[in-house]
């Protein structure tokens, strides 16, 4: 039996009592003890007998309270025991019981295999699913291109403004076109205004030196890459400079003109050689001087609380802040933020994207099941070619979570709306008719995505109040929510149902039939369909399309950029391959399943079963793919310095640059030891279709 503790009672008494709108002092006259004795109980500091806990939730009186002692006299053996103020308790409990009826009608003797098989299914299923409930920690990650305004909209939605010179409302995040915050932040609710940093590896910091010094130390007019752009990301070069004192100034001179001067590059004289230079850098920068990981808003400050968050965030990202090193990532904790029901709730702005591309990040949070990802586009180019890009690769490897967990977030500026056009070219009259036209084209352009449904929201953080759009998004946590809930309720129905026909001969005969037409299509599918292409072929495609600045900084981190990751791309590319060669076949497995549920509905459950267990295999197969993707080619190209080498010498040698990194990457994939890692993912692949196969075909009847 798993015992509740001192502190959680404690603490949720403290919450019951509350909830009643009763002070700690009327309670403790009410049940005639002191103030101080029911304090230490609410602290978890004193334990109460059966008889004291009766009369405190008498004596608060609300019907949460009448519930708790319910819930405390509940022995769970199978699932874990929720929060005592967990808001799905009864639905969990309703599991709980499920769970021990199926392991009690496992335990039999009698029991044939095929059925025993599918009891243990169900246990499994619904393991899963209570794990999702019980988690309550969620995310909202607000998704988009750089300069899009993206803080903005966070920081008016959430109310972390200050007050500007001429009145105007200026966000906590620090803003701008882009290329201004240095790293993902996240915003959190906690007891008092705080910033939490999590800093990069020193390995890392010295990787973005490297890059600094290369920049200032070329000698051709700098080192910007054919597209114009720079080596390194701005916002890491600006708070390079900031750390060592390196930054350029601006003069007038006698004659009224300005005169730039870059002690970055009068340091190349000092020290010419590289290496030198880069050590002069990070000794400048103090980084041993740098290991503050926190800081907290006092009273005893004269600044606001905002005031003081946004001033100190400011320093932090922009490198200006001597107690703080180069983050890898911010937390704001503020005492207010998006309130949801009893769940804990935080927001990502993540960072931006400057071109269409599959970042590993990203990519992660349109995964988990707990986070809503936000998809925000600037109202005239809605949905941006980078939303659209994302949405691809993720149907393009069964990323099902996206049908439940996105939304969107168009961010209009003032007069955008109103400039929109109908088919026959006439002007939308009112900012909402030109948002019901710009949905329209929302509409049909996520068609291919098969997301045309896609929650939408407008939003003109000018101009318009931000209530709207914190429904927006307490909706789309509460519909994942009420997802995670569905699919539990679902399960558990279709358990009882198969407890409840469990004896009757007529149920059985029919699933035995339906069970030799699925065993047929199972014999007709043993083998996946061949793989036509590569592993490799979604990292050369995002090679080629991507920022020459991009792919040099990955070359020289052996692979392994924020912007490009190599082993990301390879396990995406052989989940991607596998995809193309299953997708069909499940495809036709749940047609099979519908098709035999509809003509024999006493079968209906068996088949229900099936298919979930299909779908649920088959996620589980695509993941371990992925996995194995990139960890078959991860020691191979770490450990090949010369391929690393050679690419980075391309770098300089004038245009035509990712085409010579292609050319190479294609013919290091080309090799025989590379084609010998292919056919052991194949290898893997056949083998795990075969197990899928088979965990479908236990739970049905042989005849």
């Amino acid at each position: 039996m798993h015992e509740v503790s001192a502190v959680q009672l404690g603490h949720r008494l403290a919450q019951l009592r509350e909830h009643s709108g009763m002070k700690q002092a009327e309670l403790a006259r009410k049940v005639t003890w002191s103030q101080a004795v029911l304090s230490r109980i609410e602290a978890g500091e004193r334990l109460l007998s059966d008889d004291e806990l009766a009369t405190l939730l008498e004596a608060i009186g609300s019907d949460e309270a009448a519930n708790l002692a319910t819930i405390l006299d509940r022995d769970w053996k199978h699932l874990p025991r929720p929060a005592l103020d967990h808001p799905e308790q009864q639905l969990l409990w309703r599991a709980e019981q499920m769970t021990e009826s199926l392991e009690d009608a496992g335990n039999s003797p009698e029991v044939p295999a095929a059925f025993r098989t599918r009891l243990d299914e169900y246990v499994k299923e619904i393991s899963r699913l209570a794990a999702l409930l019980l988690r309550r920690e969620h995310q909202i990650a607000f998704i988009g291109s750089i300069g899009i305004g993206k803080s903005t909209a966070i920081c008016r939605a959430m109310n972390l403004e200050i007050s500007g010179a001429q009145g105007n409302s200026i966000p906590v995040l620090e803003t701008g076109a882009g290329g201004v915050t240095l790293c993902e932040v996240h915003l959190s609710r906690g007891p008092q205004h705080g910033i939490i940093v999590e800093p990069r590896t020193h390995d890392d910091i010295r990787s973005d030196v490297e890059d600094f010094v290369d920049q200032i130390t070329q000698s051709y007019t700098p080192a910007v890459d054919e597209d114009g752009t720079p080596a390194v990301p701005r916002e890491i070069e600006r708070a390079i400079r900031n750390m060592a004192e390196l930054t350029v100034k601006r003069i007038k001179s006698a004659d009224g003109k300005t005169v730039r001067s870059d002690p970055a590059k009068e340091l190349i004289a000092d020290f010419p050689a590289r290496r030198d230079l880069v050590v002069e850098v990070l000794t400048r920068m103090g980084l041993h001087r740098r290991d503050r990981r926190d800081e907290w808003h006092s009273p005893a400050l004269t600044a606001a609380p905002l005031e003081w968050m946004k001033s100190t965030f400011e320093q932090i990202n922009n490198g200006r802040h001597p107690e703080f090193s180069l983050p890898a990532r911010i937390d704001l904790i503020v005492p207010d933020l998006l309130e949801i029901d009893d769940l804990d709730v935080r927001l990502i702005d993540t960072r931006g994207i400057d071109q269409p591309s599959g970042r590993a990040d990203l990519e992660a949070l349109l995964e988990d099941p707990h986070t809503v990802s936000i998809l925000c586009s600037h109202f005239n180019d809605a949905p941006s070619a980078s939303i659209q890009h994302l949405l691809q690769r993720a149907r393009d490897i069964n990323n099902t979570q996206i049908d439940s967990n996105a939304g969107v977030l168009v961010l209009a500026r003032p007069g955008e709306a109103a400039a929109v056009k109908d088919e026959s070219g006439i002007l939308a009259e009112t900012t909402e008719e030109g948002y019901e036209l710009k949905s329209e084209q929302i509409f049909n352009a996520f068609m291919p995505y098969r997301l045309s449904e896609i929650p939408t929201f407008f939003y003109n953080a000018r101009e318009e109040e931000p209530e709207e759009l914190r429904s927006f998004l307490r909706e789309r946590v509460t519909q994942t929510r009420n997802q995670f809930r569905h699919q539990m309720s679902v399960v558990l129905d279709r358990t009882q149902t198969l407890l409840d026909n469990a004896e009757q001969e007529q149920v059985q005969a029919v699933q035995r039939e339906a069970g030799r037409d699925v065993a047929s299509w199972l014999k007709r599918h043993s083998q996946p369909v061949p793989i036509n292409g590569h592993v490799h072929d979604t990292l050369l495609n995002e090679i080629e399309r991507g920022h020459p600045s991009s792919v040099n900084a990955a070359i020289r981190r052996e692979g392994e950029w924020r912007s490009l990751s190599y082993t990301h791309q390879l396990g995406y590319g052989a989940r991607k391959e596998t995809v193309d060669a299953l997708g069909e076949s499940i495809a036709g497995f749940t047609d099979l399943c519908q098709t035999l549920s509809d003509s024999r509905p006493e079968a209906r459950e068996l088949l229900s079963q099936a298919s979930q267990l299909m779908s649920t295999a088959y996620d589980e197969l695509l993941r371990k793919v992925q996995l194995t993707g990139l960890t078959l080619y991860r020691d191979p190209l770490r450990e090949d310095t010369d391929f690393w080498s050679d690419n980075a010498g391309e770098w300089g040698q004038g245009p035509g640059y990712l085409n010579r990194v292609h050319g190479r990457t294609r013919e290091w994939f080309r090799k025989p030891q590379r084609r010998d890692l292919e056919a052991e993912l194949a290898a893997v692949l056949e083998r795990e279709w075969s197990a899928l196969l088979e965990r479908v075909e236990a739970i049905f009847e042989q005849t």
